[in-house]
């Protein structure tokens, strides 16, 4: 495989394999591939040098491309909203950087997040341009991201995640549910649904698997022990809802709220507590937690 691309600016390379389709030109192809994102832009970034080929050298607007291609690009935000809170590097090694993400900070650069993404931060800090997430948490979710640095050793390491051999547990804070009895197993088929980000359960086979415990039964919200058996897109999010105790603060789940500026000081009460894995190197037990905790939220007050 041939390296990534240099990072511009400090802003890493997005790589793109275009799908299935036929298009007159590399710019009808990325516009086809990205339609949130207005022609101009496609016609400055073109213009400019961020649309490479494969091979890591600019692409003219008007060149020939196929389906399969692989493409790189390179994200820009004009007026990219600040994220007021600051990651923690837990532990760094040769091979491993596992850090504690806080609320609201994206793991990748994505939609209106370049600068403001937990890679470009470590990335700049570390000056290690060959720092890559081996998974991915929600830009709403806190707790551990486990990222490679060394690429001789980095398939190893993300094949725990592709053979479901790394146990990954999270902390939720939602609704109590006195009359269900945990632990329990929670199994659906998730599919996306509208508005594309929004996932939902569906007829048909289940795709998704879910453990859920009970930590603490105090009070009227409990805290809750969830270990996602599969890695589904918002998967616990949806299986929290769909047993009558949707995620404190969750914006997306069982509805969907109106879209506004991030509400700091209302996070969604998630954290992913824990990863623990036999490391596929020194064979060695491993575990990582997160230093993080979960607030309850604040009583409401009577008028």
């Amino acid at each position: 495989m041939k390296p990534r691309p240099a990072p511009i600016d400090g802003v890493p390379a997005s790589r793109v394999q275009l799908p299935g389709g036929t298009w007159p030109s590399a710019f009808d192809a990325m516009c086809a591939r990205f339609p949130r994102i207005d022609k101009a832009t496609w016609r400055s970034r073109f213009a400019r040098g961020r649309v490479l080929d494969g091979a890591g050298l600019p692409l003219a607007a008007h060149a020939s491309v196929t389906a399969g291609m692989t493409l790189y690009y390179y994200r820009e935000v004009a007026e990219e909203p600040a994220i007021p809170f600051t990651e923690q590097v837990l532990h760094a090694d040769a091979d491993l950087l596992v850090v504690d993400k806080p609320h609201f900070l994206p793991v990748m650069p994505a939609g209106a997040y370049v600068r403001e993404s937990l890679l470009f931060r470590l990335q700049q800090t570390l000056k290690n341009a060959d720092i890559v997430p081996l998974h991915r948490i929600d830009r709403g979710t806190a707790g551990l991201v486990m990222f490679s640095v060394n690429p001789a050793t980095r398939d190893a390491y993300q094949a725990l995640f592709r053979d479901r051999a790394i146990r990954k547990s999270y902390e939720a804070l939602a609704p109590a549910l006195p009359d269900t009895r945990f632990p329990l197993v929670h199994r659906s088929r998730l599919q996306r649904g509208e508005p594309f980000f929004r996932m939902h359960e569906a007829a048909g086979e289940a795709n998704s698997e879910s453990r859920i415990d009970v930590l603490d039964r105090d009070g009227d919200v409990w805290r809750y022990a969830l270990e996602p058996v599969t890695g589904k897109k918002h998967q616990l999010r949806v299986h929290m809802a769909a047993l009558g105790a949707p995620i404190i603060n969750d914006p997306f789940y069982p509805d969907l709220q109106e879209q506004s500026a991030d509400k700091h000081a209302l996070p969604l009460k998630l954290l992913a507590r824990s990863l623990a894995f036999m490391d596929p190197l020194s064979g060695d037990a491993r575990e990582f937690r997160s230093a993080l905790a979960l607030e309850l939220p604040e009583p409401i007050s009577a008028a």
